[in-house]
């Protein structure tokens, strides 16, 4: 185990010399919080670029709560609702400031229109967007900032 977090953590400063700077700064993640953000980034490896269909839950096309859904039970372990709404009432709620790896946001464009996605840390998120399919944003983008709802961890 020992072996696989040193492994993990050399990987991680190895990428960081080529990373470009981002408006939001990182904050410490836990070691706990770096293996979460790993597994998720193979989970959207995975699925980068599968294109958004209302509905979908596989590789053909996959709307953001089934791509949300399959990430917790493939990499995580773990059992969510199948829809937005479902989701949006897992956990506990958490203020933007105290995001860790795995959190759930909310973004809601209308009453009726809600979008959800995964914290990846450093001020990124995965999702499966209507334009773009399965791909990472930045939470500081104008969109996002100010269409978000709120944010939910699902652990202690």
């Amino acid at each position: 185990m020992t072996k696989t977090i040193v492994l993990i953590l050399m990987i991680c400063l190895s990428g960081c010399s080529s990373q470009p700077q981002r408006v939001i700064p990182s904050a410490s993640v836990s070691i706990e919080g770096e293996v979460v953000r790993q597994r998720l980034l193979a989970h959207y490896r995975e699925w980068q670029g599968v294109p958004y269909r209302l509905g979908g839950a596989d590789k053909r096309g996959v709307d953001c709560s089934a791509f949300t859904q399959l990430a917790f039970r493939q990499q995580l372990g773990l059992d969510l609702p199948r829809t937005t709404e479902g989701q949006v009432k897992r956990g506990r709620q958490v203020s933007p400031t105290t995001l860790e790896p795995g959190d759930l946001l909310f973004y809601r464009s209308s009453v009726k229109v809600r979008h959800v996605g995964i914290y990846l840390g450093d001020g990124q998120f995965m999702h499966a967007s209507t334009s773009r399919g399965v791909m990472i944003s930045e939470l500081n983008n104008p969109y996002w900032a100010d269409h978000f709802w709120q944010a939910r961890r699902l652990g202690p």
